[in-house]
C-alpha cells in the first residue's frame, strides 16, 4: 500500500498526499569527479544539553562528524565551519575551531577527502571594531589557528569589514595582507546580502558590477594564492561573467543554490576549462548529497544528459529551501537530514528549527519526494507525522 499522510496546503487547508515511492539514485562507487565539489555541511545540535539554545551552542560531535564521513564516502568535500553551518547564527568561534579540528582529523582516515575551513572575524565584538587594522588582526587570529591544524582556508566575508570599510581600497588592503600570508591557496567567499543583510555593499560598492571589479583586482594581484572564489549572489549571469575573467587556474566555486546544475555543467566558453564551467561549494549539496554524487559521477563519465536528469529535479527543492529570507535556509537542510535518518532529532544550533513554517516543511517534503530524495520513505513519513502532530495535525 502506498505511503500517505495529510499535509497542509498553500491555502491553509489539509489534503491527503501519497508518496511517489521512487527509490533514490545510488552513486557508483569509485567514480572520480571532474569537478571539485564541497558541501557546506550542517552541524548536529545536542538536544539533551542543558543550555539556552538562543544564547549557547551545544554540538553532538559524534553525529556531526559521522555526517562528514558520509559526505566524504560520496566523494564530496566539506566546507567546514562557514556561515552556512550556522556560523554567526549560533555557532561561535571556539566551537567552530573545535569543529575544524575534528573534521580535519576525520578526513585523515579517508584518502582524498577534502576539507576547507571558514576563516573570518566573527569572534570580534563588532562594536569594538574601529578600523581596518582591527579587521586584519581578526582575520589573522583565525587564520593562524586554522593553519596550525594544517587547514586550508575559506576566507569568509566579514561583517566587521563591511561596517568599517570606507572604500574599495580598504578591501584591497585587507585581502592583500591576508593573501600575502596564506600558507596555501585559499578560497575567497563573496556572500550576497540575501544571505546576510550585514554584508550589503561588500567590496566597497552596492553596485554588483563595481564590486566585482574590486574582487577581480584582489584575485589578479594574488593569482597563485587564490584557489578560487565562491560567489553566493543567486545570479547566474553575474557568476558566468566573473568566471570568464578569472586568472588562469583560478576556479569559480558556484554558490548559486538556484542555478547550480547549469553552472556546474558549464557552457564551454574559452580555452581555459575554468572559464567555461563552475566547480561547487554549495549548501544544498548537504541535503541532496547522494544525488549530487551520482550526478557528478555521470558528468565525469561524459554523460551530461544523465547529470541533468539526476540533478534537475533537485533544483525546485533547492529554490524552496533557499527562499527568502534566504538566511534561514539551513533549517531546510537539517530537516532533510532528519527525514533521511542522518540525525535522531530536528533541533538546531541557535534554535533555528523555528525559522520556517509548517507549510514550508510540507512543501519541502513534497518536493523532496518529487526529486526522489527520501532515502527511507517509511521513516520520513513517521517523522513528518510527528512534526505535524506537534503543530496540531493529528493522523
Amino acid at each position: 500500500m502506498a505511503l500517505s499522510l495529510t499535509l497542509p496546503t498553500a491555502s491553509g487547508s489539509l489534503a491527503s498526499y501519497a508518496l511517489r515511492g521512487i527509490a533514490p539514485v545510488k552513486p557508483n562507487a569509485g567514480v572520480k569527479f571532474n569537478r571539485i565539489a564541497y558541501s557546506a555541511a550542517h552541524v548536529v545540535a545536542d538536544p539533551l544539553a542543558a543550555v539556552d539554545p538562543w544564547l549557547q551552542c551545544a554540538v553532538d560531535w559524534d553525529a556531526t562528524i559521522d555526517y562528514r564521513r558520509h559526505l566524504f564516502s560520496l566523494g564530496l568535500g566539506v566546507a567546514e565551519a562557514m556561515d552556512t553551518a550556522q556560523r554567526g547564527m549560533g555557532l561561535d568561534w571556539p566551537t567552530s575551531l573545535e569543529l575544524i579540528r575534528r573534521s580535519l582529523d576525520a578526513a585523515k582516515d579517508m584518502p582524498g577527502a577534502l576539507v576547507a575551513s571558514g576563516c573570518g572575524t566573527d569572534h570580534l565584538n563588532i562594536d569594538d571594531v574601529k578600523s581596518v587594522d582591527d579587521v586584519i588582526r581578526g582575520y589573522e587570529e583565525q587564520m593562524a589557528a586554522i593553519e596550525a591544524l594544517g587547514g586550508k582556508l575559506i576566507v569568509m566575508a566579514s561583517r566587521a569589514l563591511a561596517r568599517v570599510a570606507r572604500s574599495p581600497a580598504d578591501y584591497e588592503r585587507v585581502y592583500d595582507r591576508i593573501l600575502s600570508q596564506a600558507k596555501q591557496p585559499v578560497v575567497l567567499h563573496w556572500l550576497g546580502d540575501m544571505f546576510d543583510p550585514a554584508l550589503a555593499g561588500y567590496w566597497g560598492s552596492k553596485d554588483v558590477d563595481a564590486a566585482m571589479e574590486t574582487a577581480l583586482a584582489v584575485i589578479t594581484a594574488h593569482p597563485h594564492k587564490v584557489d578560487g572564489i565562491k560567489i553566493s549572489l543567486l545570479d547566474k549571469d553575474k557568476e558566468i561573467a566573473m568566471r570568464r575573467r578569472l586568472p588562469k587556474g583560478v576556479r569559480m566555486y558556484t554558490g548559486d543554490d538556484f542555478n547550480y546544475a547549469e553552472l556546474i555543467a558549464g557552457d564551454g566558453f574559452g580555452s581555459e576549462a575554468t572559464h567555461g564551467q563552475s566547480d561547487a561549494l554549495l549548501g544544498i549539496f548537504d541535503a541532496i548529497a547522494p544525488a549530487a554524487s551520482a550526478a557528478l559521477g555521470a558528468l565525469a563519465q561524459g554523460n551530461t544528459e544523465k547529470f541533468h536528469a539526476i540533478l534537475g529535479p533537485t533544483v525546485p527543492l533547492s529554490r524552496h529551501i533557499f527562499a527568502a529570507p534566504t538566511r534561514f535556509y539551513k533549517t531546510g537542510v537539517v530537516f532533510m537530514a532528519w527525514l533521511n535518518g542522518h540525525q535522531k532529532h530536528f533541533t538546531m544550533v541557535g534554535g533555528q528549527q523555528s525559522t520556517r513554517s509548517l507549510q514550508h516543511f510540507a512543501e519541502l517534503f513534497r518536493l523532496a519526494d518529487a526529486a526522489n530524495l527520501l532515502e527511507q520513505p517509511e521513516l520520513a513519513v513517521r517523522r513528518m507525522k510527528a512534526l505535524l502532530a506537534l503543530h496540531g495535525v493529528e493522523h
